[in-house]
């Protein structure tokens, strides 16, 4: 019952919001839940050691984001549009996960098992521990979650519909390949912000995180700045210094010292804080280390521009300049209706 899976998942974001503040306090658990802390932490620590991108801090801010969506609150409001109430035809779906940032595919499974539908988990190779551990959890507190999940190790055996997630090339095979299965195939995005020159210090320190947050890794970081024809980054540099730390990661030290010498033997013109290069550039998908920016001088072009490439766009940062721009800081915080790609997960499932 739907009732039931939305409560599954409510306790489970209770289960998150009490394990990343836990600080050693075991009576906040449960007894049939501290086998789950163990199993959590050993997930995180392997994580950490296999995937140099993740990072506990990283892992964490994940878990919270995660325990703060799935209140039950948010959960009603999200499927109330929907009706899954009496959903008696269950079909098997196929997810194949990217593992770009921490537990990304997690809204996928989640929107295939609260809409009453079977769960077939294709994991990536840089992800394939946290999740896991959180299933565990689920099936530990229903039953229900039992049969309904399944890990493929290698190909995937019959399923009715698939979402898959990947690069532009990857997406060109799954697009041949799941041609005759009903599917959502995902492509790279990227997100950009737009500045004024009118933003605050506060504003500017936000930004920051929109896009270093999983040092850039995800399609909701901010790849490209758009900045007016005068624009002083000074400012900008200013304020997302308290970001510089992250030099000392090695993985995104050697991808900022590669590009940075790339660029310089190609006599690029480049503004350089020693932990982040500002490229002059009209694409979006600006390298690791690095941000593109390009200047406009006309809103209303800017807004074509940007209408016109709104398929390679996530997000829209901007200081309020339209109802469907994000909030400085806001974009690794997504509610659970801000779909990838902007397509509707749960319609395409309520339609199968």
């Amino acid at each position: 019952m739907i009732e039931t899976r939305k409560a599954s998942f409510a306790k489970l974001g209770d289960f998150l919001a009490r394990f990343i503040t836990k600080e050693s306090n075991n009576d906040i658990w449960e007894a049939h839940e501290e086998k789950h802390v163990r199993q959590l932490d050993k997930a995180i620590a392997d994580s950490i050691h296999y995937n140099g991108w993740f990072t506990k801090e990283n892992i964490y801010f994940s878990l919270a984001q995660w325990a703060k969506a799935l209140q039950l609150e948010n959960l009603e409001s999200w499927l109330e549009p929907y009706d899954f109430a009496n959903n008696k035809q269950s079909k098997k779906i196929a997810i194949i996960m990217a593992g770009n940032i921490p537990l990304v595919g997690f809204h996928d499974f989640l929107s295939v098992l609260i809409s009453g539908h079977q769960a077939l988990l294709k994991l990536s190779s840089n992800d394939k521990l946290l999740l896991p551990a959180l299933i565990d959890y689920l099936k530990s507190i229903e039953p229900e979650f039992e049969n309904a999940i399944e890990i493929a190790d290698e190909k995937l055996p019959n399923f009715d519909a698939v979402i898959a997630t990947g690069s532009n090339n990857t997406a060109r095979y799954f697009e041949y390949y799941f041609s005759k299965k009903p599917h959502i195939i995902r492509k790279n995005r990227n997100s950009v912000a737009i500045l004024t020159g009118e933003e605050s210090n506060e504003d500017l320190k936000n930004l920051g995180e929109d896009i270093f947050r999983y040092y850039g890794l995800g399609c909701r970081n901010v790849s490209k700045l758009f900045v007016p024809e005068n624009y002083d980054f000074k400012t900008f540099f200013e304020a997302i210094y308290e970001w510089n730390p992250i030099i000392n990661q090695h993985k995104y030290a050697n991808n900022y010292d590669y590009n940075k010498a790339v660029y310089l033997m190609s006599e690029q013109k480049l503004f350089d804080n020693n932990f982040l290069i500002l490229k002059e550039d009209d694409g979006f998908s600006s390298p690791i280390g690095c941000l593109f920016y390009e200047r406009y001088s006309d809103k209303n072009q800017l807004e074509k521009i940007l209408k016109e490439k709104e398929e390679n766009l996530q997000c829209i940062v901007s200081k309020n300049l339209e109802d469907d721009h994000i909030n400085f800081g806001s974009t690794q915080q997504p509610q659970l209706y801000d779909y990838a790609d902007n397509v509707d997960t749960l319609a395409f499932l309520s339609n199968l």
